[in-house]
């Protein structure tokens, strides 16, 4: 099973969380950055229907999968003290 963690981080002159290398949109407090993180992550947990997905790769590359409803990640929150 696949784990995400959502990172909070100071980000553009504000607060935002982090999964990978991609970032929220930016919160004045780094507790409403927290509440939208824990908001994302309780949505990674909720099942969905199996479906075909398509993406494109960081190379350009265009993919095609059929995505399990059911499969998803483990998700946690967790606090960056060096910043964004």
């Amino acid at each position: 099973m696949a784990k995400l963690t959502y990172t909070i981080v100071e980000h553009d002159g504000g607060w935002a969380y982090k999964v990978g290398s991609t970032f929220s949109e930016t919160f004045r407090t780094h507790d409403e950055a927290r509440r939208a993180a824990e908001l994302a992550s309780a949505g990674q947990q909720v099942a969905g229907s199996t479906d075909g997905i398509q993406y494109e790769d960081s190379a350009g590359k265009w993919h095609q999968e059929l995505a399990d409803g059911r499969d998803r990640p483990q998700t946690e929150i967790s606090d960056d003290a060096k910043g964004g």
